[in-house]
């Protein structure tokens, strides 16, 4: 353990002890008396505090009092050589975290203080995470400045110091992992395992195993004992993703183990206890599932404890600019060259495309634009078939409403738009092209004689 830790008794011997005790392992400062105390405390803040309740002049109940003005006050363990169990509740009700009596049991003493430390160590480590967070525009790896997006960031934030399951909702590559990810992060469970698994990647025949873990001999290929993901996220947070392509049986199961927090191992009749944190999402409609007998009625009611709804990225538009810079720059550094910006127009066309793939399908139209890039900036023609298209749709409409152009010519031109992409991905083949548009050959080339398309050359 490490840390530092402050010993406040008036018995030379007693700090003595306690610094050969504790000394190897965390740093130890003496105090003789309660005003000691007080300037060592103000001087260098310790992690934990062993009190004498009983000294000349002021008490221990003097200290603590004092510690009521403290921001952020270290816990306190009270050493006390009376038994009188209403001294001990006098000094938990004035703020002490733990007593002893003394002479105190050398390894329960080491014990406690471990702990205390432990928990002073991750509760510093969790305030420094939340510091990090930019307020509006950032938890974790999730990233907006959406009015849809910060209540997502509240949410996080508010049921991070819970325990309570979560089952998060979304359409696919809306950003699940990541907000389980940052509850995780946030939480007081931080130092500990996240553990994800998506139970649509699993077979279903493998799905218990992987959740529960197995005994050497429990099914024919299980040749060695396996630890599952429960015991593997024990402490901390288990990601279902997918929940809802968990089978019936399976389904029975995880919901034991989330009643009782313990689970068996296939080919094991023996309990094994679990602290494990679960949080859970779909892009089901579980409801209906539930409706159509697909899915148990009292899981869905245990996993719905705290629902959280991600919005699609086509209706939080304005957080289009930021999260493709952003992934302009992921890129650009896991490269270690390529363009530094977007052009406007490019830009523009990432703002009013519909993402159905969502974030993504973002992330991976900036990740592959910026390989293809060979200028410093991402243009049009550096951006997917399906972006640029859509952009020539909306620069088309946006010309007709504004007089720029007529009917007429917008819909030649959209034609037009149409059957060159779908002849120059077939490499100008006639019949291919046709197929692709859901049209004949004889069609096609009508259309393209009306329109003047010649293959180049």
């Amino acid at each position: 353990m490490a840390g530092r830790v402050l010993v406040v008794d008036d018995e030379r011997g007693v700090r003595e002890s306690l610094r050969m005790l504790l000394g190897s392992e965390c740093t130890v400062v003496e105090a003789s008396s309660v005003d000691e105390g007080l300037a060592a405390l103000a001087a260098t803040p310790p992690d934990v505090v062993l009190l004498d309740l009983v000294m000349p002049g002021r008490s221990g109940f003097d200290f603590l009092s004092s510690l009521a003005s403290v921001p952020d006050p270290p816990p306190v363990v009270v050493l006390t050589a009376t038994r009188n169990v209403a001294t001990a509740v006098e000094a938990m009700k004035r703020g002490a975290a733990d007593y002893v009596t003394k002479p105190f049991e050398i390894e329960a003493l080491r014990i406690k203080v471990r702990q205390l430390l432990t928990r002073r160590a991750l509760e510093r480590e969790v305030e420094a995470l939340r510091a990090r967070v930019e307020d509006g525009e950032r938890v974790g790896a999730l990233l907006g400045r959406s009015a849809a997006m910060r209540e997502v960031f509240r949410t996080v934030r508010r049921v991070a110091a819970s325990s309570a399951t979560v089952l998060i909702r979304g359409e696919s590559g809306t950003g699940k992992e990541l907000v389980a990810r940052a509850i995780h992060e946030l939480s007081p469970r931080a130092a500990a395992p996240f553990v994800a698994l998506n139970c649509a990647a699993m077979p279903a025949a493998l799905i218990e195993s992987e959740l529960f873990g197995h005994e050497r001999g429990a099914f024919t290929d299980a040749r060695e004992r396996r630890v599952g993901r429960f015991e593997s996220a024990s402490g901390g947070t288990l990601f279902l993703d997918e929940i809802g392509e968990l089978e019936p049986g399976v389904q029975a199961k995880f919901l034991r183990a989330l009643e009782e927090r313990r689970i068996e191992r296939l080919g094991s009749g023996t309990p094994i206890e679990v602290d494990v944190r679960v949080v859970a999402a779909t892009n089901r409609d579980l409801e209906r599932d539930v409706a159509a007998g697909r899915f148990r009625a009292d899981l869905f009611y245990r996993i719905h404890v705290v629902p959280m709804e991600l919005p699609p990225l086509r209706d939080r538009r304005e957080d289009v600019r930021l999260l493709a810079e952003h992934f302009l720059a992921l890129a650009r550094e896991a490269a270690g060259r390529g363009p530094r910006r977007f052009a406007a127009e490019a830009l523009g066309a990432l703002e009013r495309f519909p993402w159905p793939g969502n974030v993504r399908e973002l992330r991976n139209t900036v990740e592959r634009a910026v390989a293809l890039c060979e200028g410093d900036a991402i243009e049009l023609a550096d951006l997917p078939a399906s972006v640029v298209r859509t952009e020539r749709i909306e620069s088309l409409r946006e010309a007709v409403r504004a007089g720029r152009l007529s009917f007429e010519d917008a819909v030649a031109n959209f034609e037009r738009s149409l059957l060159l992409e779908a002849l120059e991905e077939s490499d100008w083949n006639q019949t291919r092209a046709a197929e692709r548009l859901g049209t004949t050959r004889r069609t096609l080339k009508l259309r393209m004689d009306r329109l003047a398309l010649k293959p180049p050359g």
